[in-house]
């Protein structure tokens, strides 16, 4: 297989409800815009991959998880609990030594926030 690009693809229950989620609450960049203009899909830039919000789901999706590292989980933390968002785990050491929390969406779909701290290996260059 010669795998060119890749996304989640993300099929809500509340198109609208989901994109301004991600859109407003999260602050998440669009990468593309299509369909039609009153219940458009939208693509958003997740770091390194791709999110696509479009669609719509007779029930919310089970069993998945985003992971999204961003730079300052403290500051992440106050601004979502502050914008309402449902923060099921508040930020903490794990044992494998990232700093991580975790969020929901407005479908229950679990988003691990993660910082990678400045001691961490993940930071440091393996070779």
């Amino acid at each position: 297989m010669d795998v060119l690009s890749s996304r989640v693809l993300l099929r809500p229950v509340d198109p609208a409800r989901s994109r301004a989620f991600y859109r407003d609450v999260l602050g998440l960049a669009v990468h593309r815009e299509f369909g039609p203009p009153d219940d458009p899909g939208l693509v958003f830039f997740v770091g390194n991959g791709l999110l696509e919000v479009s669609g719509r789901a007779a029930e919310p999706p089970r069993g998945l998880a985003l992971w999204l590292q961003v730079r300052d989980l403290a500051a992440e933390h106050a601004r979502l609990a502050a914008a309402g968002v449902d923060v099921l785990v508040p930020p903490r050491r794990q044992p494998w030594g990232l700093l991580e929390m975790e969020v929901a969406d407005p479908d229950g779909v679990h988003l691990v926030l993660v910082e990678v701290p400045a001691d961490h290996p993940l930071r440091r260059d393996q070779r």
